[in-house]
């Protein structure tokens, strides 16, 4: 192969990741018409469009997603091999996406920050909203770096480390007629339910647990954050299942009753999650394991905690 193909295909794999051309110029340290000067040579030389627009992105055509199957995995390997001793934090501009929910966020994110401007004062830190679901497609596409959250897929293109497990509580307003003692299963299924859902599926964990006993709840009201919660608790007669974790956040809880499920239902257990081709990205490795260290320190010290008085 010439050496200018190899060079197109370098700006190629760029573009593929971002579906963005000014994504790609920033990627690579290039300007956008020197990037666009390129897609024009890649055109001619492989006589094929490979792109073309929709909205303020780019679509590859069905020859550019076919090229990008059969070389995106040795250019990652070869770009990590290449890389693979030139991660130094304290000299490093570098950019790194996480999928996060809004609860791993307040965990941990201004601990992160502050570990940041520490040690990797060069490195951006950029979070991405979370979907069980989307998230793993994100990974897959290069969109993010890493994601927090459940693992819900499992294929040879995914690696995961375990985080911790966490349970659920039952959270309603303090006055709400069925505060302040044990509930019954009926109670619940009459209840109007609030759920947090980051898909938009009105459809979570206890919904599974339900179906399997051949019963169902009404979903009243969904959100897709948990910090709505507390006052849309406070103001109305609806309850809600929530993590664990949360109900430790004396904030959190104020003016609330916690209670717990009129059934047992199995932890969920958080996970971090990577794609294969970063296995040997010192940059990620290093991120990975910052972001899981402080993830299973905070979940410890917020475990380790007195509750809170929920009233």
């Amino acid at each position: 192969m010439k050496n200018q193909e190899l060079q197109l295909l370098y700006i190629f794999d760029a573009i593929m990741t971002e579906r963005s051309v000014t994504r790609a110029a920033e990627r690579l340290s290039m300007t956008q018409p020197a990037v666009s000067n390129a897609i024009s040579r890649m055109r001619q030389i492989w006589n094929d469009p490979l792109f073309v627009r929709k909205g303020r992105n780019i679509e590859p055509t069905s020859h550019a997603l076919s090229l990008w199957d059969q070389v995106s995995r040795p250019m990652h390997d070869l770009s990590n091999a290449v890389s693979a001793t030139q991660f130094d934090p304290a000299t490093a501009k570098r950019k790194f996406r996480i999928a996060v929910t809004d609860v791993s966020v307040e965990l941990i994110w201004r601990q992160l920050v502050r570990r940041l401007e520490e040690e990797a004062p060069g490195v951006d830190l950029h979070a991405v909203p979370y979907t069980p679901e989307r998230s793993h497609d994100l990974l897959r596409e290069a969109h993010v770096d890493l994601a927090v959250g459940l693992l819900t897929q499992h294929d040879h293109s995914l690696r995961s480390t375990w985080l911790f497990d966490g349970g659920f509580r039952l959270a309603m307003r303090a006055n709400h007629p069925l505060a302040g003692r044990p509930i019954t299963l009926r109670e619940f299924l009459e209840a109007r339910h609030l759920l947090v859902t980051m898909s938009g599926d009105a459809h979570g964990f206890v919904d599974n647990y339900l179906d399997q006993k051949g019963l169902s709840r009404r979903i009243a009201a969904t959100v897709n954050h948990f910090s709505i919660v507390p006052q849309l608790l406070r103001e109305s007669d609806l309850i809600v299942a929530i993590p664990e974790l949360i109900s430790q956040d004396c904030g959190f809880v104020h003016g609330l009753w916690m209670g717990e499920l009129p059934f047992n239902v199995d932890p969920s257990s958080l996970y971090l999650i990577w794609h294969a081709r970063h296995d040997r990205d010192p940059g990620i490795t290093w991120m990975r394991e910052l972001v899981g260290n402080l993830l299973r320190e905070r979940w410890a010290e917020v475990m380790a905690t007195e509750p809170c008085s929920h009233v």
